[in-house]
């Protein structure tokens, strides 16, 4: 009996944080959305009725072309999530080199690391491989490895390190950037928790983190964020070196 009412309230809780997490999805994407083309209508109208100038009118413009950006990468991030939603969502694990994950984030990001002047290495195994969902594997990744860039200062370096131990995989994206208060850190996966800016004035919604986490529990995994303010952020992925 005493299992059951165990089992019964763990059904309980992953429902429950399911709910939240899908309450908070819906809350971040009315709000910004209203808050987008709220504003910007308001803009057009002010621009209409001549109570702003033209001049003022395009200052604005390359604040709300963030907030744009920053709305369609909600809305992207959203998709990819509810892909897993519907229909029987299956993992499709191939075999993965480590190396080529790594090579992935430095060809996407390249322009962004030269912009910043950041150099990215990787150390660790350089033979290291995994049986993983490339698709979800490569998401999660890219989420992390774009905050590391995000709020790193300019002639830092980023690390991606990969540690076989056993029969897991530990892969850490290590930078040396802003990091993050450590009264912030313990509701980094809540949606209460302050939207932080980057070290070039980057916004983002704070939502990939939390959709990050669903997915490394679809792969049978844990994540591990350990920072310090002004000192930078370490954040591993503990894998399963084969899933089926």
């Amino acid at each position: 009996m005493n299992d059951f009412i165990n089992e019964l309230q763990l059904k309980i809780e992953r429902l429950e944080n399911e709910i939240n997490f899908k309450n908070g999805l819906i809350s971040i994407l009315s709000h910004d959305s209203k808050e987008l083309f709220g504003t910007f209508l308001w803009l057009i109208e002010e621009l209409e009725q001549k109570t702003i100038s033209e001049e003022d009118f395009f200052k604005l413009l390359p604040q709300i072309k963030r907030d744009a950006r920053k709305n369609l990468q909600t809305i992207q991030d959203s998709i990819t999530w509810l892909k897993t939603q519907y229909g029987e969502f299956k993992i499709k694990p191939v075999t993965i080199m480590v190396m080529d994950l790594f090579h992935y984030l430095e060809e996407k990001y390249t322009v962004k690391l030269k912009e910043k002047n950041v150099k990215f290495y990787f150390k660790g195994d350089h033979n290291a491989f995994l049986t993983s969902d490339r698709l979800l594997l490569e998401y999660v990744l890219d989420k992390i490895f774009n905050n590391a860039v995000k709020y790193s200062l300019p002639g830092k370096d980023i690390y991606f390190q990969a540690v076989t131990e056993g029969d897991q995989v530990v892969l850490s994206v290590i930078d040396s950037g802003t990091g993050i208060n450590e009264k912030y850190l313990s509701g980094i996966y809540n949606y209460d928790n302050p939207i932080f800016l980057g070290t070039a004035g980057e916004k983002g919604v704070g939502l990939s983190l939390k959709i990050v986490k669903k997915f490394i529990s679809l792969l049978h995994g844990n994540i591990q964020i350990i920072s310090a303010e002004n000192k930078g952020t370490t954040v591993s992925l503990f894998l399963r070196k084969f899933i089926e």
